[in-house]
């Protein structure tokens, strides 16, 4: 798999023998069904290498990714200038830390293609953010880049227990969101057989999975709910349906949650990551035999938690925002971009490379109620602590005299009595939060359901 044109030489490739063997793809099948034994083996070397052999990798990478955006991208060539830093000082991984963080705000003031490193004739593929909060992000890939990410997202989907010949049903959006597609090609680079779905269509959706079989599901937590309740609708038991992996990405969830889906659903759900400026899905992803945190392929993706406030690198196990720099990218390389995602960096633990812990929010979703900083997440976690509450639930903001309140908009499940559920869930959220909000149980139905990506906060 070739990921990087120039002097240096990045081909990272299972053995030839590896490859002979399994026609250039892991092909074992070999996974005990419906929540059986798990595999440790990785899908590439790499993977199990030692840490040293790792950090040696990771840091020839570096140089050539910083000097390929410094010479390609002005963007980067004014930023580093400016800060006073060169690709040529970088001796070690340390070193990065001098270098300027790269905004989203800096990716809209070149749009569309000013950000590229390689020629607009050589961008193969151009994905962009949806712009509800300004200009778009424009992300473009060469044919090499498309390569690395399908590999990367087959990497995840080998980590998660699926494997080639499984049918994989593609709930994910489809367009210029890097969802669909980024899990399609990784599907199709796996050996596997997509049923591209994409969003919405539930009642069809839940007759395809009943009428193809499928064994693996790639979709959003929300939706996913929103399925199981579909099939309840229609007399199905979600447990008894042919699935038994879901990968479930693009917006935060909780354990809860997780453990939610796979009681119903009676599957193995695992945390896949990414985002677009990144290079989109399968950028982290969750190995099935722990379901501890998804792990970063740090053989492409060297990653930094910071303070959100100072800027300053935390050592890992600390709390803050997630910083990507982009080792192996063509078209649009990142160099310390910041996510906004908060989490922190854990030890591998199936894998060499290390871990993150599920995202607990974004610094642009954080909402300040009379001076407590709240993330939807922490909401999701007191619900589903709730006996007699659903997961379908939705955080209505208003304000008066300049003060925010909160008002908890959230649905029982389906036979409960609704009795004490509004007080329990305001006593939860004052005590584990720290706020005071007001709870609403609503009719079932009252809450509206996703399409895709949960819409959880509403300014009233």
């Amino acid at each position: 798999m070739l990921v990087c044109s120039g002097h240096l030489d990045l081909v990272l490739s299972r053995t030839e023998e590896a490859d002979r063997a399994n026609g250039g793809r892991c092909r074992d099948n070999e996974l005990t069904r419906k929540q059986g034994a798990h595999v440790s083996a990785g899908y590439e070397p790499i993977e199990t290498s030692s840490v040293d052999e790792l950090r040696d990798l990771q840091l020839k990478r570096l140089r050539w990714s910083l000097d390929h955006a410094y010479r390609n991208v002005d963007h980067y060539r004014r930023a580093f200038d400016a800060a006073g830093v060169s690709p040529s000082d970088v001796s070690s991984l340390d070193d990065l830390a001098s270098f300027p963080f790269l905004m989203k705000d800096d990716l809209r003031a070149e749009y569309p293609f000013g950000m590229f490193a390689v020629p607009r004739s050589e961008v193969v593929r151009i994905h962009a953010s949806s712009g509800t909060t300004g200009k778009p992000t424009v992300v473009g890939y060469t044919a090499d880049d498309v390569a690395t990410w399908a590999e990367l997202v087959a990497r995840s989907m080998y980590a998660a227990g699926v494997r080639s010949g499984d049918i994989v049903h593609n709930a994910y959006g489809y367009g210029l969101f890097t969802g669909g597609l980024g899990a399609h090609y990784g599907a199709e680079a796996l050996g596997c057989t997509v049923v591209p779905m994409s969003g919405g269509q539930t009642e069809k959706q839940v007759n395809l999975i009943n009428d193809f079989e499928p064994r693996v599901i790639m979709v959003t937590p929300s939706y996913c709910l929103n399925l199981i309740d579909e099939m309840e609708r229609l007399g199905m038991d979600p447990a008894s349906c042919s699935l038994e992996i879901g990968m479930f990405g693009a917006e935060p969830w909780t354990d809860g949650l997780r453990a939610e889906i796979e009681r119903r659903l009676g599957i193995d759900a695992v945390d896949l990551y990414g985002l677009s400026e990144v290079m989109g899905p399968g950028v982290a992803s969750e190995c099935v035999e722990t379901k501890d945190g998804p792990t970063i392929w740090e053989d492409h993706f060297y990653p930094e938690i910071i303070d959100p406030e100072t800027g300053e690198v935390l050592p890992d196990g600390e709390q803050g925002e997630l910083v990507f720099t982009s080792l192996t990218k063509q078209a649009f390389p990142v160099v310390r971009y910041r996510t906004r995602d908060i989490t922190r960096l854990l030890p591998g633990t199936a894998r060499t490379m290390r871990r993150m812990e599920r995202i607990s929010g974004r610094t642009d979703d954080m909402l300040i109620i009379r001076g407590v900083n709240v993330f939807p997440s922490q909401i999701e976690a007191e619900v589903m602590k709730v006996d007699g509450l659903s997961p379908h639930f939705v955080l209505e903001i208003s304000r008066t005299h300049n003060m925010l309140g909160l008002t908890i908009k959230v649905e029982p499940e389906p036979g409960a009595s609704t009795d004490g559920l509004a007080a329990e869930l305001i006593h939860k959220v004052k005590g584990n939060v720290g706020i005071n909000a007001q709870v609403v149980v609503a009719d079932i139905g009252g809450v509206p359901r996703s399409q895709g990506k949960a819409i959880r906060v509403i300014r009233t």
